[in-house]
């Protein structure tokens, strides 16, 4: 599914099922999840053998991924990528460095928001603009912003060490040509970093009963 929304120099796995093969992780991957619930152990071993497949399209060999701070995954030297997990959904993808700067990618069921979380994740413009899912019952667009800004995050935050808040991206999406549940959107970031663009484009999906999103920043997107 991921591979509906990335270029074909991107090398992108995934998968529906909950489980990784048995002794899938390295040691030191094992031990940061050693004392996680049984749910967390299986998604975090499952996403990681997603990478390794990732790491063979791009004729790498398999290696750790192991965590920094707020998680980021820490790819093989010359690689960048990004992963995501939700109930019944695991994919990772992975480029070289020298084609790709950032990739961010996120899956969300599509379903409502829980109460609440819709006016905190979103600003008043978006909240506005949300009237383009009214001939779109099929479309959850609370859900879909909210994974369009998780890869805005998993695209900024790596470059950048710095924060960024769900008030601080505005996003606004477009339906492709005559497509129903697939489509860009653009974020439009208010913070500043050395080097970094304001404006950030990206690819959705609504597919199997997922929200997708993702964004690939090239290697020549400085400012």
């Amino acid at each position: 599914m991921i591979e509906r929304l990335l270029p074909s120099y991107v090398a992108c796995a995934d998968t529906y099922e909950a489980d990784a093969p048995a002794g899938s992780l390295y040691p030191e991957e094992a031990r940061l999840v050693a004392r996680s619930v049984d749910r967390r152990r299986h998604e975090f071993a499952a996403v990681r053998a997603c990478a390794r497949r990732a790491m063979a399209e791009l004729g790498l060999p398999p290696a750790p991924v192991l965590s920094g701070h707020r998680g980021v995954p820490l790819w093989p030297d010359g690689t960048v990528g990004s992963m995501t997990h939700c109930d019944g959904y695991r994919a990772a993808v992975l480029a070289r460095a020298s084609e790709v700067r950032a990739i961010g990618i996120d899956a969300e069921p599509n379903e409502p928001l829980p109460a609440g979380v819709w006016d905190a994740v979103s600003l008043p413009s978006e909240r506005a603009r949300s009237a383009l899912g009214v001939d779109s019952p099929a479309i959850h667009w609370d859900r879909l912003l909210f994974s369009a800004k998780e890869s805005v995050f998993k695209t900024w935050y790596p470059l950048t060490r710095i924060e960024l808040d769900f008030d601080e991206a505005d996003i606004s999406f477009r339906r492709s040509h005559g497509a129903a549940t697939e489509g860009t959107f653009v974020a439009e970031v208010s913070l500043t970093a050395p080097g970094m663009p304001r404006s950030y484009e990206g690819k959705w999906l609504i597919h199997d009963g997922f929200a997708v999103t993702a964004i690939v920043l090239p290697a020549d997107s400085s400012v």
